[in-house]
């Protein structure tokens, strides 16, 4: 038996239903408790995440998380109808879906948002889900122009320990 396997998994608390479309979807709020045996309350790296809801709840979406007293900042990805993303960014969440929704009206179905817990690891969460993502992203445009390739370290925040790749320059073998 190894020491982790005592250990309680997180719990999920519902909250309230926040938004439902009455055929389809529904749109829960809750939180995540930690489980017997887990170390104390740690840092977390978000404060709140939501994963690919409907583009019809965002209103309710925005609502709810004002009445919540969080904040709207945070990193964000637009889905088209299969579940692939489509356009990741950060900011304002909701007025850039919002935008984002209104530029590609049929494309885009769902959405996802993080509000991380420390504004200065979004870039770095951005950048993150932008590699991941990569071709897939079609409509970020302005991302491929500012100079986000694969490979470039200095999109990263400064005192972090990197390993990079690099070319040989000179004559092929």
């Amino acid at each position: 038996m190894t020491a982790a396997s005592n250990k309680r998994p997180s719990r999920k608390i519902i909250g309230e239903c926040v938004y439902k479309d009455g055929v389809t979807w529904t749109v829960q709020y809750g939180e995540l408790k930690r489980g017997k045996g887990r170390p104390p309350k740690e840092q977390h790296l978000f404060k709140v995440a939501a994963e690919k809801l409907p583009y019809s709840s965002l209103d309710a979406v925005k609502k709810h998380l004002k009445k919540a007293d969080h904040t709207y900042q945070g990193v964000y990805v637009a889905f088209d109808s299969m579940g692939c993303p489509r356009y990741v960014g950060r900011g304002n969440i909701f007025a850039r879906l919002e935008a984002r929704k209104k530029a590609q009206p049929l494309e885009l179905q769902y959405y996802s948002f993080y509000v991380v817990s420390q504004k200065q690891h979004e870039r770095e969460v951005e950048t993150l889900l932008i590699r991941a993502a990569s071709f897939l992203l079609e409509f970020n445009d302005k991302k491929r122009r500012v100079g986000l390739s694969a490979g470039s370290i200095n999109d990263y925040e400064p005192g972090m320990y990197f390993y990079e790749r690099q070319r040989k320059k000179g004559k092929k073998a």
